[in-house]
């Protein structure tokens, strides 16, 4: 696993937990890292990840409403 190293503002009232949630989440909902992966980022078990994605506007079902789409002419 890859370290990364950020300097934030003093100024900016955001701890570390919240700064690893943020950056998890986003990962997640591109599709870069699993639920799995993201919640190891975050610190967390993958249900109580899964549980705080909602509160970042973030769906638990990461998938594209085409693919949902084109599943449901298939089915």
């Amino acid at each position: 696993m890859r370290t990364l190293t950020i300097n934030i503002p003093d100024t900016v009232d955001v701890d570390n937990k919240d700064i690893a949630m943020l950056i998890s989440t986003k990962l997640y909902e591109q599709g870069k890292l699993s639920l799995g992966q993201a919640a190891e980022i975050a610190g967390l078990t993958k249900r109580t990840f899964a549980e705080l994605l909602g509160s970042y506007n973030v769906s638990l079902f990461n998938y594209p409403a085409s693919d949902l789409s084109n599943d449901v002419s298939n089915a």
